[in-house]
């Protein structure tokens, strides 16, 4: 079972960028399907990114163009680089891996899940 570790996290102004990093222990981390999600407050649990292998990627329509996810698969390590932050780009980033191979964007079908990192953009 793989354990996952978010950091990264931090205040930042609207059109700043930040980088959240997930590492990853316990487990086979190249073979999973790798995952962002954000949860806001008072709202539920959605999809930002996930990478598969090296270069599949798959973004929420939210965040294409700005966000990029990438993986270091000899540093066990999952990235989420964020640039143009808006207001609205506020929350828990939670990481999640997943064996699944197809993408999925419903978070009750990810299996493993960090405690999450707080992202608070301020306008």
């Amino acid at each position: 079972q793989v354990q996952l570790v978010e950091s990264g996290g931090g205040l930042v102004q609207a059109g700043d960028s930040l980088r959240l990093s997930c590492a990853a222990s316990g487990g086979a981390f190249s073979s999973y399907t790798m995952y962002w999600f954000r949860q806001a407050p008072g709202k539920e649990r959605n999809f930002v990114a996930a990478i598969r292998w090296i270069t599949s990627r798959y973004y929420a329509d939210s965040v294409k163009g700005r966000f990029t996810i990438s993986r270091d698969n000899a540093k066990n390590t999952v990235y989420l680089q964020m640039n143009s932050l808006k207001p609205e780009d506020t929350a828990v980033y939670y990481c999640a891996a997943s064996e699944r191979i197809s993408f999925v964007t419903s978070p009750g079908r990810v299996e493993y899940w960090g405690q999450g990192t707080q992202v608070t953009v301020s306008s």
